[in-house]
């Protein structure tokens, strides 16, 4: 790889990537601004997993569909409310084209035109747990995490319209690679033809979605700064996982109205391209073509230590207080993922183990502090560390905002100029009013915007992220208000369980709440 990343000439016959896998980690663990990577897979034999390939690798085995429908309606399709299928790769492909055979096989009560199949978050390491040799078509060690591949990875098939709800992840930063669609403009194509368009000397911004035909799949990204509007909730509860009320391709403004002040990112990724979704940005992905097939792996990340404990919170109360309501309510608060409510006793465990989890990493980071004797490469390995991410508050909050705002301008500005935005490093931008797909829901920024990224870390090392999430306008009880004799208003619906919990697990009160209860284990 002599020659990458650096201007030098290479080797005859020899795969020049763009980055070296050193340049690439640098990039993915510091950068706090999605970002599309070009170039760097080309040789990956995992590329060639379409669904063909990958129905003969499977050789009949079957595997589960999330089934959904196509119509848009203004709640999200969560996966509590959707059907679930088991079906070979060859009946899904038989099925997505429409051909009659699947009259009386397991798609048969779901009309092809009417509903969208998702065969999503499948571990490569369990689905082919049979063929190990398959997990080295995929290396993640050209984005310099060796030893990484197919079995720390995800595999994700769906149909034109499967769509994810819009959610945050609590853990690590996210690769994604795209692997099959019909592509009827490359970016760099696209690049050509001037649909680009150049910021500063080296930055290229994404085209709006309306510029591409023919891409596979569309992520529909928010910075961590826009939770509040975003409405998050944790029903249906799944750890790691923190949802958004708002179906975002299609929002309900009267009842969500912050959702107008979101900043949305959009992109739509063609095979080949990766796209690194940085720490707690908000992400909707739908498919946009008859098949898409993606490869996504989380990176761990240090602040993952604080996150867990904050997820174990999380959990007690949502399953203390669902588990203490009566059980024919009908409420699917569960998500499919979670196999069932544990009890409070494992639940506790599961927090002592997160906390002492959290003092042990603090402890070797201490100590590494003390003894620097590894080399940068080793010491950067240990510094990073998903199974999703979350916005952290690694330092206390807005006072030092404050304070730190003019120096954290002039630290980012300077770092932007770090990063190597080019053709083969496509920085995912926000849309402008007149090309939101929402109507109004997202604003062109300003460049404070499009500096969102971390504010006082270095590339290679740990970073902070300090703007802090706020509470959520549903904490403002407007649903239960109260006569002058304190008796519900008739027009106005009860406080439902749900509803106190949307308060008790916001991600900023559950914040607060990690930190004091990290601050009495302290003691």
């Amino acid at each position: 790889m002599a020659g990458a990343d650096s201007g030098g000439p290479a080797a005859p016959g020899e795969d020049v990537k763009p980055f070296t896998p050193e340049k690439a980690r640098e990039i993915v663990m510091s950068l706090q601004q999605p970002a599309v990577f070009c170039n760097m897979v080309g040789d990956w034999p995992a590329l060639h997993w379409d669904v063909k390939h990958l129905s003969t690798m499977l050789d009949g085995k079957t595997i589960q569909f999330r089934i959904g429908l196509k119509t848009m309606d203004l709640v999200p399709q969560f996966e509590t409310s959707c059907s679930y299928v088991k079906a070979t790769l060859e009946e899904f492909l038989a099925w997505s084209s429409g051909q009659p055979s699947c009259l009386s096989g397991p798609f048969s009560c779901f009309k092809h035109s009417k509903y969208w199949a998702y065969a999503d978050y499948k571990y490569i390491a369990r689905i082919f747990e049979d063929k190990e040799e398959v997990f080295q078509d995929v290396r993640w060690s050209d984005f310099g995490f060796p030893g990484r591949g197919g079995q720390e990875s995800t595999l994700w098939i769906g149909s034109e319209g499967a769509n994810t709800p819009c959610h945050l992840d609590s853990y690590g930063c996210n690769l994604v690679l795209q692997i099959q669609g019909r592509t009827f403009r490359s970016l760099v194509e696209c690049a050509a033809e001037t649909l680009w368009k150049p910021l500063g000397t080296a930055l290229i911004a994404a085209a709006s979605p309306q510029d591409f035909l023919w891409h596979q799949k569309r992520w529909h990204l928010f910075p961590p700064g826009d939770t509040s509007f975003l409405y998050p909730t944790r029903i249906p509860y799944e750890e790691s996982s923190i949802f958004s009320k708002v179906n975002v391709a299609n929002p309900d403004l009267k009842h969500f109205p912050e959702f107008r002040n979101t900043t949305a990112h959009v992109v739509t990724l063609s095979p080949g391209q990766v796209l690194l979704v940085p720490r707690h940005w908000w992400h909707y992905v739908e498919s946009v073509d008859p098949i898409t097939v993606s490869i996504n792996s989380w990176i761990e990340l240090d602040a993952d230590h604080e996150a867990r404990v904050e997820e174990a919170i999380t959990r007690t109360l949502v399953c203390a207080l669902k588990s203490a309501e009566s059980s024919n309510d009908g409420d699917p608060w569960l998500n499919p993922t979670e196999v069932e409510a544990t009890s409070h006793e494992i639940n506790l465990q599961y927090l002592n183990q997160a906390v002492s989890a959290y003092f042990k990493s603090q402890k070797a980071n201490m100590s590494e502090q003390a003894h620097p004797s590894s080399s940068g490469a080793e010491q950067e390995t240990r510094a990073s560390c998903k199974r999703r991410k979350r916005q952290d508050s690694c330092e206390p909050e807005d006072c030092q905002l404050l304070n730190h705002e003019f120096s954290s301008s002039t630290l980012k500005a300077e770092k932007l100029q770090k990063v190597p935005f080019g053709p083969h490093l496509i920085q995912v931008l926000p849309q402008s009013q007149e090309t939101s797909s929402v109507g109004g829901g997202a604003v062109a920024s300003d460049d404070r915007d499009l500096l969102h990224e971390n504010e006082g870390g270095h590339f290679g090392k740990l970073h902070c992220t300090r703007k802090q999430l706020v509470m959520s306008n549903d904490c403002r009880m407007p649903a239960n208000q109260m006569d002058s004799d304190s008796s519900p208003n008739a027009s106005q619906a009860a406080l439902s369980t749900n509803d106190l919990l949307d308060c008790l697990v916001n991600p900023h009160v559950i914040r607060l709440v990690a930190q004091l209860l990290l601050e009495r284990a302290r003691v």
